[in-house]
């Protein structure tokens, strides 16, 4: 390929990418739009169609009178770190994700939900379904989509705790998800998970924000690869500006210098220290390492692919080739066999796409080491 094809490749790209993030500074957080053809209510049995027409919800019914007063007060009161789309020719669907919180396993992450408002709502509240990707990352989230909650009256509760038709409302729902479902231990949502506090539970619900993290990773891998519609200009500006703290959280959890969940950006150089470390090291289980390993790579890969400058990880990778061998003693020689091979794969995927010298052929590695 000659020098003026690549370069004129080159600019092309970078003149995508500019109008991208063009369009990501306008990006509403509330807003009307046409396109739903991938929402998940126009293929169940859940989505009001009548003989393939709108929806069934009538511009003179309460219901839609209802309904737009919730396209009201979301579009004056939604949270920064919650954005949502609603629908001019269906005005019974709703989409909207939400943006996982600092100091939880989900943050940085990306949570879409689909909404579905029946025909005799608020008597009902709306059918909701969580895009999981066919993967569960909490307890309340479950991989076919459901989602558990009082309020949705699809998890027992008390009955102030459940929908209440003339005061609930989208937005209730939306703030409880993220407050109470998407939190720092999800662990203790499960039932009889309950004794906060006693160490053998402490101990299981930091392994289990290890597989949230993990699963969390994942999740950001298929949105890059296709992201909702109306949303696209959203996934990409967020984990185009986010990779540089996603990455070096990334690190800071395999190498043990915070516990999974608690990584804060201080924007140091490899991405090992965090105002919530201390100098002693956080225990990580080496399932945990060993699939951060694969999904770091994959991840570094696809934030480069979405214009995210991510130059400074690749040497995250040489260093890890060349200290591997110290690793403990009673699996040294299946490391010795396993691990180089492991690098050398990483690094030539890498250097693929990045464009960076000769490199020997290999095969990466994909997915979560499961137990």
């Amino acid at each position: 390929m000659s020098t003026t094809t690549t370069k004129t490749k080159s600019t092309a790209c970078n003149g995508e990418i500019e109008e991208e993030l063009k369009n990501a500074l306008s990006f509403k957080q509330f807003d009307v739009v046409s396109d739903d053809s991938d929402h998940h209510y126009l293929h169940s049995n859940n989505n009001n169609k009548k003989d393939g027409r709108d929806c069934i919800i009538a511009p003179s019914s309460q219901a839609h009178k209802k309904i737009v007063q919730e396209w009201r007060i979301l579009e004056k009161s939604l949270p920064d770190s919650i954005l949502v789309r609603v629908y001019e020719n269906r005005v019974d669907l709703l989409r909207a994700v939400i943006v996982g919180a600092a100091g939880t396993p989900y943050h940085d992450g990306l949570y879409f939900f689909d909404f579905s408002f029946p025909p005799d709502y608020p008597t009902r509240p709306p059918h909701v379904y969580y895009r999981s990707h066919g993967l569960r990352l909490n307890p309340n989230m479950y991989a076919n989509g459901r989602v558990c909650l009082s309020l949705l009256n699809t998890w027992t509760g008390k009955k102030s705790e459940k929908w209440n038709p003339n005061e609930s409302t989208v937005l209730q729902i939306l703030v409880s998800i993220q407050a109470l479902v998407l939190n720092e231990k999800p662990y203790f949502n499960e039932p009889g998970h309950s004794m906060l506090g006693r160490a053998i539970w402490e101990k299981k619900s930091q392994a289990y924000n290890e597989d949230v993290f993990l699963l969390s990773c994942k999740t950001m891998l298929f949105l890059l690869r296709r992201p909702p519609r109306n949303f696209e200009v959203f996934v990409g500006n967020h984990f185009r500006d986010r990779a540089d703290s996603i990455l070096r959280a990334c690190i800071a959890y395999m190498d043990g210098f915070v516990r999974v969940g608690y990584y804060k950006n201080n924007n140091d150089n490899d991405g090992s220290s965090s105002s919530s470390t201390s100098s002693s090291s956080v225990e990580v289980s080496d399932r945990f390492k060993a699939s951060m390993e694969k999904l770091y790579s994959e991840l570094l890969i696809a934030f480069q692919k979405s214009g995210a400058s991510v130059g400074n990880f690749v040497e995250r990778l040489k260093v890890e080739k060349r200290t591997t061998p110290s690793r403990a003693p009673q699996v040294a020689v299946k490391k010795k066999k396993q691990q180089p091979g492991i690098a050398k794969k990483v690094i030539w995927k890498l250097k693929r796409v990045l464009g960076v010298g000769k490199s020997k052929a290999g095969v990466g590695a994909n997915g979560i080491v499961e137990t």
